[in-house]
Protein backbone atom coordinates (compact mmCIF):
# COMPACT_ATOMS: atom_id res chain seq x y z
CA UNK A 1 0.00 0.00 0.00
CA UNK A 2 2.73 2.28 0.95
CA UNK A 3 3.83 1.50 -2.49
CA UNK A 4 0.92 3.50 -4.28
CA UNK A 5 1.52 6.08 -6.89
CA UNK A 6 -0.68 8.95 -5.36
CA UNK A 7 -1.31 12.59 -6.76
CA UNK A 8 -3.53 14.99 -5.99
CA UNK A 9 -5.53 17.34 -8.06
CA UNK A 10 -7.10 20.50 -7.28
CA UNK A 11 -10.55 21.00 -8.19
CA UNK A 12 -12.41 24.16 -8.20
CA UNK A 13 -15.49 23.36 -8.84
CA UNK A 14 -18.06 20.45 -7.10
CA UNK A 15 -20.12 20.20 -10.09
CA UNK A 16 -17.15 18.80 -11.90
CA UNK A 17 -16.83 15.98 -9.57
CA UNK A 18 -19.25 13.25 -9.95
CA UNK A 19 -21.31 12.59 -6.41
CA UNK A 20 -20.50 8.78 -6.41
CA UNK A 21 -16.81 9.89 -6.67
CA UNK A 22 -16.85 12.59 -4.18
CA UNK A 23 -19.09 10.64 -2.06
CA UNK A 24 -16.89 7.32 -1.42
CA UNK A 25 -14.56 9.11 -0.07
CA UNK A 26 -16.95 11.42 2.44
CA UNK A 27 -19.23 8.69 3.72
CA UNK A 28 -17.35 5.19 2.75
CA UNK A 29 -18.99 3.39 5.32
CA UNK A 30 -22.26 4.60 4.60
CA UNK A 31 -24.90 1.80 5.04
CA UNK A 32 -28.37 3.15 6.15
CA UNK A 33 -30.60 5.98 4.14
CA UNK A 34 -28.68 8.60 5.98
CA UNK A 35 -24.80 9.76 5.95
CA UNK A 36 -23.04 9.80 8.81
CA UNK A 37 -22.18 13.41 8.24
CA UNK A 38 -24.68 15.16 5.73
CA UNK A 39 -22.75 18.45 5.44
CA UNK A 40 -19.40 16.63 3.79
CA UNK A 41 -21.69 14.89 1.16
CA UNK A 42 -21.08 15.91 -1.80
CA UNK A 43 -24.99 17.40 -2.22
CA UNK A 44 -24.44 19.91 0.65
CA UNK A 45 -21.07 21.48 -0.33
CA UNK A 46 -21.96 22.01 -4.09
CA UNK A 47 -25.52 23.76 -2.59
CA UNK A 48 -23.37 25.90 -0.90
CA UNK A 49 -20.88 26.51 -4.22
CA UNK A 50 -24.70 26.90 -6.38
CA UNK A 51 -25.83 28.99 -4.30
CA UNK A 52 -23.16 31.62 -4.04
CA UNK A 53 -22.79 31.51 -0.73
CA UNK A 54 -18.97 30.16 -0.99
CA UNK A 55 -17.18 31.40 -4.20
CA UNK A 56 -16.09 34.62 -5.84
CA UNK A 57 -16.48 38.10 -3.04
CA UNK A 58 -17.55 35.80 -0.21
CA UNK A 59 -14.40 35.55 0.97
CA UNK A 60 -14.71 31.71 0.95
CA UNK A 61 -13.08 30.26 -2.66
CA UNK A 62 -13.34 26.60 -2.66
CA UNK A 63 -10.18 24.48 -4.25
CA UNK A 64 -11.57 21.39 -3.43
CA UNK A 65 -8.34 18.53 -3.07
CA UNK A 66 -9.19 14.97 -4.82
CA UNK A 67 -6.22 12.58 -3.81
CA UNK A 68 -5.96 9.61 -6.78
CA UNK A 69 -4.15 6.09 -6.78
CA UNK A 70 -4.61 5.40 -10.70
CA UNK A 71 -7.97 6.48 -11.27
CA UNK A 72 -9.90 5.65 -8.11
CA UNK A 73 -9.96 8.54 -5.80
CA UNK A 74 -8.78 7.21 -1.99
CA UNK A 75 -9.51 10.97 -0.55
CA UNK A 76 -11.09 14.31 -0.78
CA UNK A 77 -10.81 17.16 1.06
CA UNK A 78 -13.42 20.74 1.65
CA UNK A 79 -10.31 23.29 1.40
CA UNK A 80 -11.08 27.08 0.87
CA UNK A 81 -9.11 30.20 0.44
CA UNK A 82 -10.05 32.12 2.73
CA UNK A 83 -9.85 36.25 2.76
CA UNK A 84 -11.30 36.77 6.18
CA UNK A 85 -11.92 34.61 9.48
CA UNK A 86 -16.00 35.07 9.28
CA UNK A 87 -18.19 31.81 9.15
CA UNK A 88 -15.44 29.68 10.76
CA UNK A 89 -16.05 29.45 14.82
CA UNK A 90 -12.85 28.75 15.73
CA UNK A 91 -11.57 32.23 16.08
CA UNK A 92 -8.07 33.40 15.31
CA UNK A 93 -8.24 37.09 15.19
CA UNK A 94 -5.47 37.01 17.73
CA UNK A 95 -3.36 34.73 15.45
CA UNK A 96 -4.63 37.40 12.47
CA UNK A 97 -3.28 40.36 14.51
CA UNK A 98 0.25 39.06 15.89
CA UNK A 99 0.82 37.72 12.51
CA UNK A 100 0.20 41.61 11.34
CA UNK A 101 2.20 43.08 14.12
CA UNK A 102 5.47 41.01 12.98
CA UNK A 103 5.12 42.47 9.70
CA UNK A 104 3.21 39.40 7.39
CA UNK A 105 -0.28 39.36 5.49
CA UNK A 106 -2.01 36.79 7.55
CA UNK A 107 -5.09 36.59 4.63
CA UNK A 108 -5.25 34.98 2.44
CA UNK A 109 -4.99 31.43 4.19
CA UNK A 110 -6.27 28.20 3.55
CA UNK A 111 -8.91 26.52 5.61
CA UNK A 112 -10.13 22.79 5.49
CA UNK A 113 -13.69 22.81 6.76
CA UNK A 114 -17.06 22.69 6.26
CA UNK A 115 -18.47 26.82 5.80
CA UNK A 116 -20.80 28.37 8.19
CA UNK A 117 -20.86 24.72 10.00
CA UNK A 118 -19.28 24.43 13.54
CA UNK A 119 -20.13 20.85 13.94
CA UNK A 120 -17.50 17.94 14.06
CA UNK A 121 -16.92 15.20 11.46
CA UNK A 122 -14.28 14.44 9.11
CA UNK A 123 -12.44 17.37 7.15
CA UNK A 124 -9.52 14.53 5.69
CA UNK A 125 -12.47 12.62 3.42
CA UNK A 126 -10.51 9.27 2.99
CA UNK A 127 -11.47 5.70 2.29
CA UNK A 128 -10.39 3.44 5.33
CA UNK A 129 -8.42 1.25 3.53
CA UNK A 130 -5.88 4.16 2.64
CA UNK A 131 -6.44 6.33 5.53
CA UNK A 132 -2.95 7.42 6.16
CA UNK A 133 -1.37 7.72 2.69
CA UNK A 134 -4.52 9.35 1.92
CA UNK A 135 -4.11 12.08 4.27
CA UNK A 136 -0.62 12.46 4.21
CA UNK A 137 -0.86 13.65 0.88
CA UNK A 138 -3.93 15.56 1.29
CA UNK A 139 -2.74 17.34 3.97
CA UNK A 140 0.97 17.46 1.80
CA UNK A 141 -0.65 19.44 -0.84
CA UNK A 142 -2.61 21.70 0.97
CA UNK A 143 1.03 22.73 2.72
CA UNK A 144 2.52 22.92 -1.00
CA UNK A 145 0.10 25.32 -2.25
CA UNK A 146 0.05 27.74 0.33
CA UNK A 147 3.70 27.21 0.37
CA UNK A 148 3.81 27.80 -3.51
CA UNK A 149 1.59 30.85 -3.14
CA UNK A 150 3.14 33.03 -0.49
CA UNK A 151 0.42 31.85 1.67
CA UNK A 152 0.48 32.29 5.81
CA UNK A 153 -1.14 29.07 7.07
CA UNK A 154 -3.31 25.94 6.90
CA UNK A 155 -6.34 25.36 9.21
CA UNK A 156 -8.12 22.61 9.40
CA UNK A 157 -11.59 23.16 11.97
CA UNK A 158 -13.75 21.04 13.66
CA UNK A 159 -11.98 17.79 12.68
CA UNK A 160 -12.39 14.27 14.63
CA UNK A 161 -10.92 12.96 18.09
CA UNK A 162 -8.81 10.66 15.27
CA UNK A 163 -7.53 13.04 12.78
CA UNK A 164 -6.74 15.20 16.05
CA UNK A 165 -4.52 12.39 17.01
CA UNK A 166 -2.80 12.15 14.32
CA UNK A 167 -1.83 15.86 14.01
CA UNK A 168 2.23 15.37 15.28
CA UNK A 169 2.76 12.49 11.93
CA UNK A 170 1.43 15.47 9.86
CA UNK A 171 3.37 18.04 11.22
CA UNK A 172 0.39 19.88 12.82
CA UNK A 173 -0.66 21.96 15.90
CA UNK A 174 -3.20 20.97 18.16
CA UNK A 175 -6.07 23.21 19.45
CA UNK A 176 -8.78 22.47 21.86
CA UNK A 177 -12.01 24.34 21.78
CA UNK A 178 -15.65 23.50 23.63
CA UNK A 179 -19.17 23.00 22.69
CA UNK A 180 -22.18 21.92 24.33
CA UNK A 181 -23.04 18.45 23.19
CA UNK A 182 -26.50 16.12 24.29
CA UNK A 183 -25.91 12.16 24.77
CA UNK A 184 -28.62 10.32 24.39
CA UNK A 185 -27.94 7.25 27.25
CA UNK A 186 -30.43 4.89 25.34
CA UNK A 187 -33.05 6.88 27.07
CA UNK A 188 -37.01 5.11 26.28
CA UNK A 189 -38.67 9.11 26.29
CA UNK A 190 -37.88 12.63 27.28
CA UNK A 191 -39.48 11.56 31.04
CA UNK A 192 -36.21 8.83 31.39
CA UNK A 193 -34.27 12.01 30.50
CA UNK A 194 -35.72 14.04 32.87
CA UNK A 195 -35.31 11.15 35.41
CA UNK A 196 -31.58 11.55 35.40
CA UNK A 197 -31.51 15.23 36.65
CA UNK A 198 -31.65 16.91 39.56
CA UNK A 199 -35.05 17.40 41.27
CA UNK A 200 -34.68 21.38 40.25
CA UNK A 201 -33.65 21.01 37.32
CA UNK A 202 -36.33 18.53 36.09
CA UNK A 203 -38.88 21.16 37.35
CA UNK A 204 -37.24 23.96 35.77
CA UNK A 205 -37.62 21.90 32.53
CA UNK A 206 -40.85 20.70 32.84
CA UNK A 207 -41.98 24.23 33.84
CA UNK A 208 -40.11 25.76 30.39
CA UNK A 209 -41.82 23.41 28.24
CA UNK A 210 -45.54 24.35 29.71
CA UNK A 211 -45.05 28.06 29.26
CA UNK A 212 -43.29 27.45 25.77
CA UNK A 213 -46.31 25.12 24.64
CA UNK A 214 -48.73 28.07 25.56
CA UNK A 215 -47.43 30.64 22.95
CA UNK A 216 -51.19 29.81 21.57
CA UNK A 217 -50.27 27.88 18.72
CA UNK A 218 -48.80 24.82 17.57
CA UNK A 219 -45.15 22.84 16.27
CA UNK A 220 -44.89 21.10 13.37
CA UNK A 221 -41.78 18.72 12.85
CA UNK A 222 -41.08 18.41 9.28
CA UNK A 223 -38.39 16.50 7.47
CA UNK A 224 -38.60 15.05 3.85
CA UNK A 225 -41.71 15.42 1.73
CA UNK A 226 -42.94 17.20 4.60
CA UNK A 227 -41.34 20.37 3.80
CA UNK A 228 -42.85 22.66 1.45
CA UNK A 229 -41.56 25.74 -0.22
CA UNK A 230 -43.58 27.91 1.95
CA UNK A 231 -41.74 26.63 5.07
CA UNK A 232 -38.80 27.99 3.56
CA UNK A 233 -40.44 31.08 2.91
CA UNK A 234 -40.61 31.84 6.38
CA UNK A 235 -37.42 30.23 7.86
CA UNK A 236 -35.78 32.77 5.45
CA UNK A 237 -37.08 35.40 7.52
CA UNK A 238 -36.22 34.23 10.73
CA UNK A 239 -32.46 33.56 9.24
CA UNK A 240 -32.34 37.20 8.52
CA UNK A 241 -33.47 38.39 11.80
CA UNK A 242 -30.66 36.19 13.60
CA UNK A 243 -28.38 36.70 11.39
CA UNK A 244 -28.69 40.55 11.44
CA UNK A 245 -28.79 40.45 15.15
CA UNK A 246 -25.44 38.18 15.71
CA UNK A 247 -23.30 38.35 12.99
CA UNK A 248 -24.36 41.80 10.89
CA UNK A 249 -24.89 40.00 7.66
CA UNK A 250 -26.40 36.68 6.69
CA UNK A 251 -23.83 33.57 5.40
CA UNK A 252 -25.95 31.95 3.66
CA UNK A 253 -28.09 33.19 0.09
CA UNK A 254 -31.84 33.14 -0.27
CA UNK A 255 -30.61 30.30 -2.97
CA UNK A 256 -29.41 28.11 -0.85
CA UNK A 257 -32.57 27.33 1.00
CA UNK A 258 -34.14 26.68 -2.76
CA UNK A 259 -31.92 24.56 -3.56
CA UNK A 260 -31.72 22.30 0.05
CA UNK A 261 -35.72 22.09 -0.75
CA UNK A 262 -34.79 20.46 -3.93
CA UNK A 263 -31.58 18.64 -2.63
CA UNK A 264 -31.16 18.17 0.95
CA UNK A 265 -34.46 18.35 2.44
CA UNK A 266 -34.07 14.39 3.40
CA UNK A 267 -31.03 15.49 5.38
CA UNK A 268 -32.97 18.35 7.30
CA UNK A 269 -35.33 18.23 10.55
CA UNK A 270 -37.56 21.79 10.90
CA UNK A 271 -39.13 22.37 13.98
CA UNK A 272 -41.83 25.67 13.13
CA UNK A 273 -43.94 27.00 15.29
CA UNK A 274 -47.64 27.82 13.89
CA UNK A 275 -49.97 30.78 15.38
CA UNK A 276 -52.85 32.51 13.04
CA UNK A 277 -52.18 31.02 9.97
CA UNK A 278 -48.43 31.54 9.81
CA UNK A 279 -45.32 30.67 10.98
CA UNK A 280 -44.13 33.27 13.78
CA UNK A 281 -40.28 30.92 14.83
CA UNK A 282 -38.40 27.87 14.07
CA UNK A 283 -34.98 25.68 14.23
CA UNK A 284 -33.60 24.07 11.54
CA UNK A 285 -31.39 20.36 12.62
CA UNK A 286 -29.50 18.10 9.74
CA UNK A 287 -29.50 14.55 10.81
CA UNK A 288 -26.84 12.43 10.38
CA UNK A 289 -26.77 8.49 11.01
CA UNK A 290 -26.03 9.09 14.63
CA UNK A 291 -26.39 12.69 15.59
CA UNK A 292 -28.66 15.83 15.54
CA UNK A 293 -27.23 18.58 14.07
CA UNK A 294 -28.67 22.09 15.83
CA UNK A 295 -27.93 24.70 13.08
CA UNK A 296 -30.62 27.70 13.01
CA UNK A 297 -33.09 29.27 14.81
CA UNK A 298 -35.38 32.48 14.17
CA UNK A 299 -38.94 34.01 15.05
CA UNK A 300 -40.54 37.24 13.56
CA UNK A 301 -42.63 37.47 17.42
CA UNK A 302 -41.28 36.49 20.43
CA UNK A 303 -42.27 33.82 23.29
CA UNK A 304 -41.53 32.92 26.54
CA UNK A 305 -39.24 29.72 26.26
CA UNK A 306 -40.18 29.66 22.78
CA UNK A 307 -36.26 28.82 21.92
CA UNK A 308 -35.69 26.35 24.22
CA UNK A 309 -38.58 24.43 23.37
CA UNK A 310 -37.86 24.11 19.47
CA UNK A 311 -34.16 24.32 19.63
CA UNK A 312 -33.36 21.89 22.58
CA UNK A 313 -36.33 19.83 23.47
CA UNK A 314 -38.12 19.16 20.45
CA UNK A 315 -34.49 17.71 19.05
CA UNK A 316 -34.53 15.78 22.22
CA UNK A 317 -37.94 14.70 21.26
CA UNK A 318 -36.63 13.35 17.70
CA UNK A 319 -32.99 12.23 18.44
CA UNK A 320 -34.77 9.59 21.20
CA UNK A 321 -37.58 8.80 19.08
CA UNK A 322 -35.22 8.03 16.42
CA UNK A 323 -32.07 6.06 18.48
CA UNK A 324 -29.58 9.18 17.72
CA UNK A 325 -26.89 8.86 20.00
CA UNK A 326 -26.48 12.28 20.59
CA UNK A 327 -27.00 16.03 19.45
CA UNK A 328 -24.66 19.02 18.52
CA UNK A 329 -26.19 22.72 19.31
CA UNK A 330 -23.65 24.48 17.34
CA UNK A 331 -21.48 26.83 18.92
CA UNK A 332 -21.59 29.07 21.98
CA UNK A 333 -24.29 29.13 24.92
CA UNK A 334 -23.40 28.21 28.40
CA UNK A 335 -27.09 28.70 28.99
CA UNK A 336 -27.65 24.83 27.25
CA UNK A 337 -25.61 23.47 30.31
CA UNK A 338 -28.89 23.36 32.98
CA UNK A 339 -30.74 21.63 29.66
CA UNK A 340 -28.36 18.49 29.55
CA UNK A 341 -26.26 19.72 26.59
CA UNK A 342 -22.76 19.25 28.48
CA UNK A 343 -19.48 20.28 27.62
CA UNK A 344 -17.40 18.56 25.01
CA UNK A 345 -14.16 19.24 23.59
CA UNK A 346 -13.97 20.17 19.56
CA UNK A 347 -10.53 19.81 17.55
CA UNK A 348 -8.91 21.45 15.26
CA UNK A 349 -4.80 21.54 13.87
CA UNK A 350 -2.89 24.26 12.55
CA UNK A 351 0.42 24.79 10.35
CA UNK A 352 1.81 27.91 9.42
CA UNK A 353 4.85 28.38 6.82
CA UNK A 354 6.34 31.09 9.37
CA UNK A 355 8.65 28.69 11.90
CA UNK A 356 9.33 31.58 14.28
CA UNK A 357 5.42 32.35 14.62
CA UNK A 358 4.39 28.50 14.72
CA UNK A 359 6.72 28.41 17.40
CA UNK A 360 4.88 30.91 19.37
CA UNK A 361 1.48 30.11 18.09
CA UNK A 362 2.38 26.47 19.72
CA UNK A 363 2.95 27.89 23.31
CA UNK A 364 -0.01 29.68 23.02
CA UNK A 365 -1.97 26.79 22.38
CA UNK A 366 -0.86 24.42 25.08
CA UNK A 367 -1.99 26.86 27.68
CA UNK A 368 -4.91 27.18 25.98
CA UNK A 369 -6.25 23.67 25.56
CA UNK A 370 -4.41 23.60 29.58
CA UNK A 371 -7.43 26.59 30.22
CA UNK A 372 -10.41 24.60 28.23
CA UNK A 373 -9.73 21.33 30.06
CA UNK A 374 -9.96 23.02 33.09
CA UNK A 375 -12.85 25.11 32.15
CA UNK A 376 -14.85 21.96 30.80
CA UNK A 377 -14.06 20.29 34.28
CA UNK A 378 -15.43 23.50 36.50
CA UNK A 379 -18.81 23.18 34.14
CA UNK A 380 -19.38 19.56 34.30
CA UNK A 381 -19.57 19.43 38.05
CA UNK A 382 -22.21 22.65 37.73
CA UNK A 383 -24.27 20.11 35.48
CA UNK A 384 -27.74 19.53 36.03
CA UNK A 385 -27.90 15.40 36.79
CA UNK A 386 -27.89 13.83 39.59
CA UNK A 387 -25.01 13.10 41.85
CA UNK A 388 -24.39 9.65 43.04
CA UNK A 389 -25.14 9.97 46.51
CA UNK A 390 -28.69 11.66 46.79
CA UNK A 391 -31.57 10.57 45.87
CA UNK A 392 -34.43 13.04 45.09
CA UNK A 393 -38.02 13.21 44.23
CA UNK A 394 -39.96 15.27 43.08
Amino acid sequence: MADLDIRVDIVRSLSSVPPAVWDACANPQDTGPRPKDPFTTHRFLLALEQSGSVGDGTGWDPFYLIAYAGETAIGVAPLYLKHHSQGEYIFDHNFAHAYERAGGQYYPKLQVAVPFTPATGRRFLVRPEHKDIATSALVQAAQRLALNNGLSSLHITFCTDDEYSQASDLGLMQRVSQQFHWRNDTYASFDAFLATLSSRKRKNIRKEREVANQFGGEFEILSGDDIQPIHWDYFWQFYQDTGARKWGSPYLTRSFFDIAHETLRDDILLVMARKDDKYIAGALNFIGSDTLFGRYWGCLEHYPCLHFEACYYRAMDFAISNGLDRIEAGAQGEHKLSRGYMPSETYSLHWFADEGFAQAVESYLKAERDAVKDDIEILTAYGPFKTATIEEQD
